[in-house]
């Protein structure tokens, strides 16, 4: 009964926060209360919560500190240059830009924490995504796949507890794994390519140059007529901007200033809050530190190396770099309050959703539902299918790590598959590689907090981004799968 509930309550959670039916907050919670009650102990409630709420608090902890400090880093100009690079790179291009967005989330995703991925992707991203009319939940897919790839480094969390809940070295691991996770980038590349041809063919291509220009005319004709234009594709295949009364002018860099007049603004300005987004690469913004670059450059490769050398817990080193990047750059309280005001946004609606998380995974840990859930995955395995048990645990992984933390699957299912699979003789360094494979989808899941922070940013409904992204992560995940299998590594 507790595994039909299980998956009961998971599967009512994803339809209704897909058919926009309730809001990932309000789902998060009320869901799983109900589910508690159904299952009788609904007097358990509190501690139930209260647990998930301790287990995550950590984990929010970090958010709250890591966006402030990546705001900041943002807002002080440190990340402009890998904007401008990228943005040349790009140029008005669709293709290249979901391309670009692909290759820029590999990249940062090297610091192993893909809330820091997210942030720096998104921010140098989506002022083009949004310039162009593009689909944001592309970004978001590709964003989200490529660091799901890149999250399988060992120090990113899932090989590292499949070492330790296996007993294994963390190096044995991943080494053999990299030709099958390098065919998986590939991958996801390729399909960035695709998409972005895709986007080119709704859109058409443009310059910045022309963009500019074409910007400049249309706000000309508008504030004279003092209305809104319309958007749709030229005969040429130019895309045509759609603009209010005063809207961002683009600059060689790709940023903008934008600005409002009383009447004449369209949805797409400073009147429904999202070109917001245009004034983080403003080259001319009044807080940038040029002359403190070298020292936030330094203060984040420190940040970094001290979280992949462990020196200190993470939401304590994103605490006090923080407080740092806020002294040293906004040396008097009334910019460091205006500093933090202005992301106070993004770190309640993070902090926010991963708290409501919490009683998700507090009800489904306490009732017991997903050890039920795991159990009854493993019983139905076939003897016959024995000697294959890292394949299984290949293609479990997809389902098991998106409808479980990784902490579930890689310290509770994983040693229980392992030991099948040593019965037959498949040895522990092959299940856990396999353990791996669901990686990609995993970052998508919304048991994942970080995945919170990208939908954000990106001003993307949770659903819309889980209805685009399921297939194409499910997806690749089965590429790096057959290329383990095809390189013998699995």
């Amino acid at each position: 009964m507790l595994t039909i509930l299980g998956f009961a309550m998971i599967a009512t959670f994803l339809v209704l926060i897909m058919m926009k039916k309730m809001s990932p907050i309000a789902a998060l919670v009320l869901i799983p209360a109900l589910f508690c009650v159904f299952v009788g102990k609904g007097a358990h409630l509190g501690d139930y919560v209260l647990d998930g709420v301790t287990d995550l608090a950590p984990t929010a902890a970090m958010l709250m500190f890591a966006i402030v400090y990546f705001g900041v880093m943002i807002d002080v100009g440190l990340f402009d240059p890998i904007v401008r690079g990228i943005l040349k790179f790009c140029k008005a291009d669709p293709m290249r830009i979901v391309v670009g967005t692909a290759v820029l989330a590999a990249i940062v995703s090297l610091d192993g924490d893909g809330s820091t991925t997210f942030m720096i992707t998104v921010s140098a991203m989506y002022p083009l995504y949004k310039r162009l009319k593009m689909s944001l939940v592309v970004m978001t897919g590709v964003a989200a796949m490529a660091n799901g790839v890149m999250n399988t480094l060992p120090w990113g969390g899932p090989t590292a507890r499949a070492a330790t809940a296996l007993k294994l070295d963390a190096s044995d691991i991943f080494v053999p794994m990299i030709p099958a996770l390098l065919v998986g980038l590939l991958f996801v590349f390729v399909l960035s390519y695709v998409l972005g041809v895709r986007e080119r063919r709704r859109l058409g291509v443009l310059t910045l140059d022309e963009v500019l220009e074409e910007e400049k005319e249309t706000e000309t004709v508008l504030v004279g007529a003092g209305g809104s234009g319309d958007s749709g594709n030229s005969g040429d295949g130019k895309v045509s901007m759609r603009k209010g009364g005063a809207g961002g002018v683009a600059g060689a860099g790709g940023a903008g200033t934008s600005g409002t007049t009383g009447t004449g603004a369209s949805e797409d300005t400073a009147a429904s809050g999202d070109d917001d987004g245009f004034k983080g690469l403003d080259p001319n913004r009044d807080t940038l530190r040029p002359k403190l670059y070298w020292f936030n450059a330094l203060l984040t490769v420190s940040l970094l190396t001290a979280m992949i050398m462990e020196w200190l817990p993470i939401p304590v080193l994103f605490l006090i770099g923080a407080a740092l990047a806020l002294s040293v750059n906004f040396p008097n309280i009334p910019a460091q309050r205006a500093r933090l005001a202005a992301h106070a946004d993004n770190v309640l609606n993070v902090s926010g959703m991963v708290f409501a998380a919490a009683v998700f995974t507090g009800v489904l840990q306490g009732t017991g539902m997903v050890d039920h859930m795991a159990k009854w995955m493993v019983d139905v395995i076939p003897g016959s299918m024995g000697p294959h048990m890292a394949l299984v645990t290949g293609i479990l992984s997809l389902p098991l790590t998106y409808f479980m933390s990784n902490d579930g699957f890689y310290f509770g299912v994983l040693p229980v598959l392992a030991e099948a699979g040593a019965a037959h003789g498949v040895t522990p360094l092959e299940m856990a590689r396999a353990s791996l494979v669901g990686q990609p989808l995993h970052m998508s899941s919304p048991l994942v907090p970080a995945v919170y922070v990208l939908v954000g940013m990106a001003k993307v409904e949770f659903g819309d981004h889980t209805k685009f992204v399921v297939k194409w992560a499910a997806l690749t995940c089965l590429v790096i799968l057959g290329a383990g299998m095809l390189f013998g590594i699995i």
